[in-house]
């Protein structure tokens, strides 16, 4: 694979778009009468996420409730707009009705599709600080799964695959009900680590009383929803904690706490970790782990399934992993043994790449302080900034765009004081503004827009039985920023009836979990016509994914586009290349296998002359077949068209008939050809276009499968 990257792309930073003159706490105002109140608003909600559930086309909400006050159920807000006919913005717990009735210890609620039925899953990180338990999967019955949209049941035992057998790195100790094993998890992400189109799990652990002593774990995912551990190595633990000198489990060498080695031999891959994030770091298209530490100094892994500066690629095809700590951060960027409790990357200074924001990454004495790094383009990190303001005991933090001039802010939760938000200069350094008081002690912030205004509003959910808090954006300043779309993969050039996949970085002016949901495809042409758009998902992180054929024959082109919730449509610049021909031998005829060329006859040329049935692509069993319907002029735009495809007893395979485009063109597309189709299989096509009174007619075009 190679990179592609776009030289012109849209303006990042719009200059007309201002905070026109009021100060920033003026924007934002406590308004808790959009929330639920009494119990459904009462508890210990250690986390919360966005996402449409019943895909009406708002934002509902999930909280993972218990924490440090033990077991309690979790909870889901449901948006009363689309679906609910009431007001966009407004919230009625539904948790009774659409949640399973489980009382556990959550820290952290994950929305994600992790089954492939385009709804949204859920899945629960517990942690065992109190009472021995583990993780759960929460699958939505929508989509074909007999049930209805955005009604969750429980089944935690049937997502996991062989925990606690050979290969696994769990001890059969470690298993316990409902089908899982015992793990002290504070946040867990998803994303495609190996690139086969579905979302993978990286699991993480902070260990019993906040030892750092059990390993962080990554499962894969069958394409199904069904998750086995990723454990190359092969080692399994003998209780719940990995000692140094084991095996790094998914990552290259052996476990050395504190490692700064960078070449392979050692890995730490056991943490005091409350939060991990995935991204692509390096430019190379896959998903990198940077990786949290309460406690140590926060690691960083690169991903070896594709080869960056920070690591070579395993080869094959397949997914490694490698401890680049000692080489991506630089001196001092932590400082202390306590308090680093989450970070998150995001492009803020609107480069092409992400940079990170490291929450209380600096503690010193009794003073927390928060530092930025940006990133060099290769995944190597520069010289630390600190925050101005930052001294007290913040807890999270989130990158949205607070005042829709096109940059990443950020709103920082505090578990000790005022919460906060610092305004992007557009370059990627921050001043602190003003907010109005919360109260309470605050465990999480999330962003959206989840009265559809066109501004990003807050949740921040509360420690210790108190209700979470909603944060509203009156800023009545619309979003006018695009997505961008620095990087895309340019794919190896092969001839094959199997799409291949190809990727590109993804960037908005929004939280990356908004992001997430862009409306996403690949517009694709082959010779100057164009093919039907082929949708992509999100892979986590920045990464976006597509599958293009693999069979085209030509100068193919094809771009990325990505619209946000508020209707602006960014895209890439274009990637071209050219289609590999066919390898047939020196000197054989051209209608070898999966040929097709034109064979017979002078057609009948009309007024404007002759028309044209031009392959687009090499005729496989399974796959798209596509041919360019060619008047001899553009004056015959949206001019009648007709193409039949016959085989060589001269019966209709079918025909197809339309209007020409305003270039006098138009796409004939067979798709997919018959799974069952023999090769060396036959057929012949020809093209009728209406010039003037009378239909004039292409040469026939001989198609043979390969």
């Amino acid at each position: 694979m190679s990179l592609f990257i776009v030289t012109l792309r849209s303006l990042r930073f719009l200059a007309g778009v201002c905070l026109l003159g009021a100060p920033a706490w003026s924007q934002f105002v406590v308004d808790n009468s959009s929330l639920p109140s009494g119990s459904a608003n009462n508890s210990t909600t250690e986390n919360v996420d966005f996402g449409d559930v019943d895909q009406d086309g708002d934002w509902d909400i999930g909280m993972a409730d218990g924490g440090d006050n033990g077991n309690d159920q979790n909870r889901i807000w449901i948006n009363q707009g689309g679906a609910q006919a009431g007001t966009l913005g407004d919230f009625v717990d539904r948790t009774s009705v659409q949640f399973p009735s489980v009382s556990d210890d959550s820290r952290d609620i994950e929305f994600v599709d992790f089954d492939n039925d385009s709804d949204l899953d859920i899945y629960i990180s517990n942690t065992a600080q109190l009472s021995n338990q583990g993780n759960r999967w929460w699958t939505n019955q929508g989509s074909g799964l007999g049930g209805t949209i955005g009604f969750y049941v429980d089944e935690t035992a049937a997502r996991w695959a062989n925990l606690g057998d050979p290969g696994s790195s769990i001890a059969p100790s470690q298993l316990i009900a409902p089908g899982t094993f015992i793990d002290w998890s504070c946040d867990c992400d998803f994303g495609d680590l190996d690139n086969d189109g579905d979302m993978d799990l990286v699991h993480s652990s902070y260990g019993g009383t906040f030892g750092g002593s059990v390993p962080t774990r990554i499962f894969l995912n069958d394409g199904n929803g069904v998750f086995e551990e990723f454990n190359p190595s092969g080692f399994q633990l003998s209780g719940p904690t990995i000692n140094n000198g084991n095996a790094g489990l998914w990552c290259d060498g052996n476990q050395s706490s504190g490692t700064t080695n960078s070449n392979g031999n050692f890995c730490d891959i056991a943490t005091t970790a409350l939060d991990i994030d995935l991204g692509d770091v390096d430019g190379d298209f896959d998903l990198d782990l940077l990786h949290g530490a309460r406690n140590e100094a926060p690691r960083f892994f690169a991903n070896r399934l594709d080869a960056s500066s920070l690591a070579p690629a395993v080869g094959g095809g397949q997914l490694g992993f490698r401890d680049v700590t000692g080489m991506v951060y630089p001196a001092g960027y932590t400082e202390g043994t306590f308090g680093h409790y989450e970070q998150e990357m995001g492009d803020f200074d609107g480069d092409g790449d992400l940079d990170i924001y490291g929450l209380n990454w600096r503690f010193t004495g009794f003073a927390f302080t928060d530092i930025t790094m940006t990133n060099n383009g290769s995944g190597i990190f520069g010289s630390v900034t600190n925050l101005s303001g930052s001294t007290a005991d913040d807890n999270e933090g989130d990158f949205f765009d607070a005042d829709n001039d096109g940059d990443l802010d950020l709103y920082v939760a505090n578990f000790a004081g005022q919460d906060k938000l610092y305004l992007n200069n557009g370059s990627g350094s921050y001043s602190l503004s003003s907010l109005p008081s919360l109260g309470g002690t605050a465990l999480d912030a999330d962003a959206a827009d989840t009265d559809g205004d066109g501004d990003y509003d807050i949740l921040v959910s509360q420690d210790s039985f108190q209700a979470n808090t909603f944060v509203r954006n009156t800023s009545n300043v619309p979003d006018t920023t695009p997505p961008y779309i620095p990087h895309c993969e340019v794919p190896t050039v092969i001839t094959q009836a199997m799409p291949i996949p190809v990727r590109a970085q993804v960037y908005d002016n929004a939280p990356y979990y908004i992001t997430w949901y862009n409306p996403t495809w690949v517009q694709i042409r082959v010779n100057g016509c164009d093919l039907p758009d082929i949708p992509a998902l999100s892979s986590g992180g920045q990464i976006f994914r597509a599958l293009i054929p693999a069979n085209l024959d030509g100068n193919v082109q094809f771009r990325w586009f990505s619209e946000d919730e508020h209707g602006n449509r960014g895209h890439s610049g274009w990637i071209v290349y050219q289609g590999q021909k066919f390898n047939k031998a020196p000197g054989a005829p051209a209608d070898a296998p999966g040929a097709s060329v034109p064979i017979s006859g002078t057609g009948t040329a009309g007024p404007h002359g002759r028309p044209a049935l031009d392959p687009l692509a090499f005729a496989f069993a399974g796959a798209p077949f596509y041919m360019a319907a060619r008047a001899a002029s553009s004056e015959l735009g949206g001019a009648p068209w007709i193409a039949v495809v016959a085989d060589g007893g001269g019966n209709v395979l079918g025909d197809f008939r339309g209007r020409l485009d305003e270039d006098g063109q138009a796409l004939v597309s067979l798709e997919p050809l018959p799974a069952n189709l023999p090769a060396q299989s036959v057929a012949y096509a020809q093209l009728f276009v209406l010039d003037g009174e009378d239909w004039a007619a292409s040469r026939v075009l001989r198609i043979v499968s390969n």
